[in-house]
């Protein structure tokens, strides 16, 4: 609407003066000018001009504008960032939410308030996700913050070293740039949900007193500046809400039957792949190609009845476990629900108390972090106690230093289109020898060993927004999965042949054996046969003197590679972290690099674009 001269008491000039002025100005200026026009009518109206004392302009309130950014690997980020962004806007806050890869780092400046939620991937990297915003602000370019107010969740597990890494970095550059604190960080653990409502709640508080003492005379003002007014009712016609969700979610897991669970592996394989089929009827849980399944395990019980020998604890006495203290038979405690198998430099200093070998006191001594971190690496608690054992006290005096046992994440490998009320898995039982001793994963070899059809498990489903099929169904994709990172790789063939999707897809598979280890191999046979797939190039490692692995199939191949990602195909990467997946990133930079006549710098910066633009999406572990 735009201010006339004729119909208001202004001079033309000055109308015009305004229509400039008023436009540009964001809602915390509107709101400020507000009290400002309101504190100098009420002083000239009191006194006159020659005796009324000096008149301060109203304090500028708290923007009601919050941005939250989120790093997220495996989708607990960006769950926790909507659920804060929901908070916020029940609250009156007007809140930007979005993927740093998203987010216009030229935008960065005009943020006054900031939440950054972020997790820490491996040994202490950024997520996917976050890596070109991480190095953005890491680099000379970020620009100088004193105008805004922030704060940092901070996503981790405390088995790794570099824990909560990201989080730290995040908080510590933006002070550097000169942005102060809403609220100090927080770092979570793997159990997350206490910690993170207590950020929420802290944050919240902070914003709202923030907000308080603004002064309530320039509300009507701002209203008639352009402020939006209260959302009307929903209209008899208007479209209808959402189903609800489903009632079971990460705090309150599915128990979900066993309808199937297959070796996939051939008889002499030196591996061991289950193929698990869960009933998901009546949970109301819905997933999509390329979401993960969280599954609550249960230690293994005869390492449990290890433990309990060497301490010579009560099986059946009563302990309390959780932040609620709920009371439970010890060795039930220790099978579903305590942490045993896994070591940390933490965890040792709480129960060095309660060691009797003068040992440890060496061990956990200053200046001895290297031996500290050599030891915890590979050990569990059976390990420790053992080596510093025994211990002194109660059952209760250990076990109240043990966190709950991590939910493990696995890709799903069903689409839910083909196969309703259904969620399929795919799970390599992880078995080797340590110290003297047989080691064992805690859920896939549960999975392998102990888990019979008819039996349940509790699951939730966790959405994983950054590795999903494109849009366009006519899309190219190329998916590189060796090992069980073939999971989601099924679950989109699954969903493309029931969609009828048209695009061209070409798949790289690689594991040990031809005979033995071609997982799902009669099912991407007819995919291959009917259309669904159009290429496979495979790479079995240990059938020939030289291993060959998929990144020698995409060298290969490496002028059809790039003619695919020209025409705009979308590359996926399911699988091992910390060597697959690196040499596959090497091996298509160098491709692009050679078939692109780009330099290796250049080529990154193309694949830099390609992850901006969704087009390079990673499930990485």
């Amino acid at each position: 609407m735009q201010l006339q001269a004729t119909n208001s008491p202004f001079s033309q000039e000055q109308a015009d003066l305004l229509n400039k002025l008023l436009p540009g100005l964001t809602d915390s200026q509107k709101n400020w000018l507000s009290g400002y026009l309101v504190a100098s009518a009420s002083a000239q109206g009191t006194a006159s001009a020659a005796t009324a004392p000096a008149v301060t302009p109203a304090a500028a309130p708290a923007s009601k504008e919050i941005t939250i950014l989120y790093g997220s690997q495996s989708g607990n980020g960006h769950g926790i960032s909507k659920k804060a962004a929901k908070m916020l806007e029940e609250k009156g806050f007007k809140v930007t939410l979005s993927s740093m890869s998203d987010f216009k780092t030229n935008q960065l400046k005009k943020v006054e308030q900031l939440l950054v939620v972020v997790s820490t991937h491996g040994e202490g990297e950024p997520p996917d996700n976050a890596i070109s915003f991480h190095e953005f602000m890491h680099s000379k370019r970020a620009p100088r913050l004193e105008g805004m107010k922030f704060s940092v969740l901070s996503l981790g597990d405390s088995s790794y070293e570099q824990y909560c890494q990201t989080g730290k970095e995040f908080d510590a550059r933006l002070e550097a740039l000169g942005a102060t604190r809403i609220h100090d960080r927080v770092d979570c653990d793997v159990d997350f949900e206490e910690p993170t409502k207590a950020w929420l709640e802290g944050v919240l508080k902070r914003l709202t007193e923030e907000q308080g003492g603004a002064g309530t005379a320039a509300a009507p003002a701002l209203e008639s500046l352009g402020a939006p007014s209260a959302p009307a009712l929903e209209s008899p016609g208007a479209p209808s809400a959402p189903a609800a969700e489903s009632a079971y979610s990460r705090t309150n897991p599915f128990e979900a039957e066993v309808l199937a669970n297959i070796n996939l592996n051939g008889r002499g394989s030196n591996k061991e792949t289950r193929h698990l089929e869960l009933s998901l009827e009546g949970s109301g849980l819905t997933y999509k190609a390329g979401d993960a399944l969280g599954i609550y395990p249960h230690n293994d019980p005869e390492l449990v009845d290890l433990l309990l020998a060497e301490t010579k604890w009560d099986p059946q006495a009563e302990v309390a476990v959780g932040k609620q203290g709920d009371k439970r038979p010890l060795r039930e405690a220790l099978i579903e629900y305590l942490e045993i198998t896994v070591l940390t430099k933490a965890l040792l200093e709480k129960l060095a108390p309660l060691a009797t070998n003068p040992d440890l006191a060496q061990l956990t001594a200053a200046g001895n972090e290297a031996a500290l971190k050599a030891y915890v690496k590979g050990r569990d608690l059976l390990d420790f106690v053992r080596d510093y054992g025994p211990l002194q006290g109660s059952a209760q005096d250990a076990v109240s230093h043990l966190r709950k046992i991590p939910v493990r994440l696995y890709s799903i490998a069903s689409s839910q289109t083909a196969n309703p009320d259904e969620v399929h898995l795919t799970i390599g039982a992880v078995r080797y020898d340590a110290f003297g001793r047989a080691r064992k994963g805690v859920c896939s070899t549960q999975t392998a060993e102990r888990l019979e059809v008819g039996d349940k498990i509790s699951v939730y489903v966790q959405p994983n927004n950054h590795f999903k099929l494109p849009e366009d169904p006519s899309t190219p994709i190329i998916m590189v999965g060796p090992g069980t990172g073939i999971a989601p790789f099924r679950s989109f063939m699954q969903e493309r042949e029931e969609t009828g999707a048209a695009g061209p897809s070409w798949l790289f598979f690689g594991d040990q054996h031809f005979a033995t280890d071609f997982l799902y191999q009669t099912e991407w046979q007819r995919w291959i046969k009917d259309g669904v797939l159009t290429r496979m190039d495979v790479a079995f490692s240990r059938d020939t003197d030289e291993k060959v692995y998929v990144q020698h199939r995409m060298r290969q191949h490496a002028k059809e590679l790039y003619e695919w990602l020209d025409k705009g195909a979308v590359f996926y990467v399911c699988g091992d972290m910390k060597n697959m997946a690196k040499d596959v990133h090497q091996t298509l930079a160098e491709i692009i690099s050679a078939e692109g006549g780009k330099s290796l710098e250049e080529a990154e910066a193309y694949l830099s674009e390609m992850k901006k633009s969704h087009r390079y999406q990673r499930d990485v572990y």
